[in-house]
């Protein structure tokens, strides 16, 4: 297990509050990191912290606001040092017609889901790469991979965060900060899971494409997370990993 150990390493997840995110930070404590979750909501975050247990620190902040990002980070590592590990896991969804969506949500999407990324990204990698060390991992989605109806402006941005993985670790990998990505598949949140129920020809859509013939669980996302945080992932960089059960090569 050692190569997988994140004792001593901190980690700042963003949208830790809840679903892949609360999964991603309850994964990370239990192999030994010291987690910060960032969300909008300081009570959701207070109830995750107690629900992971341990010592959880949490910091309720509105990433959309760009302009506070470098004080933010600043502010993170005062108080409690530096970050060994980002997970960029926070953003917003509009499901509408393409020809139905505003430019003004257009930019509210991608604000939160790609300018946001870049601006927590390339402060922490400021330190990062003075350290010559740290691992950015970013969340992406089966959005990057194939069309899927209704989600241009969600698509866009993980479209683009997939190529910011690949360019940031062209930039900061000579200066030891790794850069990976995650692409879930269909994962079995409270949320999708009654999306799913409610829309059964949705549902066996999404089985029928995946050769495992099942959804997700947070839980597959959050070990990859920690994969990709650890040493044991020391000579990957600027890769995309599906977590998908075989959906993005499904049929």
């Amino acid at each position: 297990m050692h190569d997988f150990d994140l004792s001593g390493k901190r980690a700042l997840i963003t949208g830790g509050g809840s679903g892949l995110g609360l999964a991603v930070a309850r994964t990370f404590a239990g192999y030994g990191a010291d987690v910060i979750i960032a969300g909008r909501r300081a009570d959701v975050l207070e109830a995750a912290a107690v629900a992971i247990g341990g010592n959880i620190r949490t910091i309720a902040c509105d990433l959309s606001q760009l302009e506070m990002i470098p004080e933010l980070v600043d502010g993170i590592e005062s108080a409690f040092g530096p970050i060994d590990v980002l997970v960029n896991n926070a953003g917003i969804h509009l499901k509408k017609d393409a020809l139905e969506v505003s430019d003004a949500e257009f930019e509210s999407v991608l604000r939160t889901n790609l300018q946001a990324v870049f601006a927590l990204s390339r402060e922490v990698a400021r330190r990062m790469t003075a350290r010559k060390s740290g691992s950015i991992v970013m969340i992406s989605s089966m959005a990057a991979k194939y069309g899927i109806p209704k989600v241009i402006a969600y698509t866009a941005a993980k479209s683009a965060v997939e190529g910011m993985t690949k360019a940031m670790a062209v930039e900061w990998s000579p200066d030891g900060v790794r850069v990976n990505c995650i692409a879930p598949g269909f994962i079995e949140t409270e949320m999708s899971a009654k999306a799913l129920n409610n829309d059964p020809d949705r549902k066996n859509r999404v089985l029928g494409r995946t050769p495992m013939r099942k959804l997700g669980k947070p839980e597959d996302v959050a070990l990859a997370a920690v994969f990709l945080a650890s040493p044991a992932a020391g000579f990957i960089t600027g890769t995309s990993l599906a977590v998908d059960g075989g959906n993005s090569i499904g049929f």
